[in-house]
């Protein structure tokens, strides 16, 4: 098997939190190729979709230690085709740079890439959420987006709620949100101002959300294989702080999913399939969902050391299931041609 990441550089890596080292170093462990580019590295030769890849060195014998492996590992450098891969993990970090799937759409039809480049384009940031029909808002709290100053302040008088959620489009890791309360109405013209403004002259989309009761105590993670919950664990605020992001200095819970949750996730399993969003992390705050992570969804190493087990298998057991799959249903094909052939 051979196995591409396209992610973040390998030095930026904290191989004590990082769920795309724990993928990596399972597939080394199974003896595959593993290959590791970056957005920036992907490039057109002679009208094939090719990368300038750091190719791990094959090692006699694999540390069961992920941090003894990330810091033995040795690459060479090549410049490899896409369509010569088996898997493509799409791991970068949000914002999603749309010409990266404009390469991988030579080779959607060849390689198994996880997760689907439409379904990346639908579900690449907080939008998606807007895909799931829920007009009552039982399942996923009253959301507004927008680039106009005065709708979004009509929004916020207009809320039933002395709080709101207010946060950037393209943000992750819990960069950028803010509780807003309307006792501090004088400051929203300057909050509104910084979060739409470019200094290009463009402006961003600003997302605001009903306050679900229960955020300040911490959010819960779940982390999805194929429409089902493999793994959760609750992320806990730091004190003063709004956001659970342990990214933002939140700390984490073990969690086992109640049985509203484990609905939630049964509605919105199929949803994900559908698009082709394999592997995707859920937010959920007093039962409803916040967010859908697709891009390169954490928590693996979390979810792993609270519960002692070892979700990373189950998700390259799925990626290697599938593969097996494809190339089944090809032999069989072939062979059926040349019965064809042969009559």
């Amino acid at each position: 098997m051979n196995y591409l990441f396209i992610m973040y550089p390998w030095e930026d890596i904290d191989p004590n939190a990082d769920s795309s080292l724990q993928l990596i170093h399972e597939v080394a462990s199974r003896g595959y190729k593993v290959a590791l580019t970056t957005a920036a590295n992907l490039t057109i030769r002679d009208c094939m979709a090719m990368t300038f890849a750091k190719v791990l060195k094959n090692q006699d014998k694999v540390s069961k230690s992920v941090n003894s492996f990330y810091k033995n590992a040795q690459f060479k450098e090549e410049m490899l085709p896409l369509a010569g891969f088996d898997v493509i993990f799409m791991r970068a970090n949000p914002p999603l740079d749309n010409i990266v799937l404009n390469f991988l759409d030579s080779v959607k039809d060849d390689v198994f890439i996880i997760n689907d480049v439409e379904g990346l384009r639908e579900a690449n940031n907080k939008l998606y959420t807007a895909a799931f029909y829920d007009p009552k808002n039982e399942v996923i709290p009253a959301t507004h987006v927008s680039k106009n100053k005065e709708y979004l302040k009509r929004v916020i008088k207009e809320s039933d709620s002395e709080k709101m959620i207010m946060k950037p489009l393209n943000g992750y890791g819990g960069s950028g949100v803010i509780v807003l309360e309307k006792g501090a109405s004088s400051n929203m013209n300057s909050l509104l101002d910084f979060y739409i403004s470019r200094k290009d002259g463009e402006s961003n989309y600003v997302i605001l959300q009903d306050y679900v009761e229960g955020a300040e105590l911490g959010d819960i993670r779940v982390l999805m294989l194929h429409g089902e919950p493999i793994g959760a664990m609750r992320r806990v605020p730091a004190e003063g702080d709004a956001r659970s992001n342990v990214a933002a200095g939140g700390s984490i819970q073990k969690h086992t999913l109640t049985a509203a949750e484990k609905k939630l996730c049964k509605w919105v399993g199929p949803k994900l399939v559908q698009d082709g969003l394999y592997f995707a992390g859920l937010d959920l705050i007093g039962g409803k969902l916040i967010e859908v992570n697709v891009l390169s969804p954490g928590g693996i190493n979390y979810i792993n050391k609270l519960n002692k087990v070892k979700l990373q298998r189950k998700i390259i057991d799925y990626c290697d299931d599938v593969i097996r799959s494809r190339e089944s249903l090809r032999s069989r094909r072939s062979e059926l041609r040349k019965a064809v052939e042969n009559a």
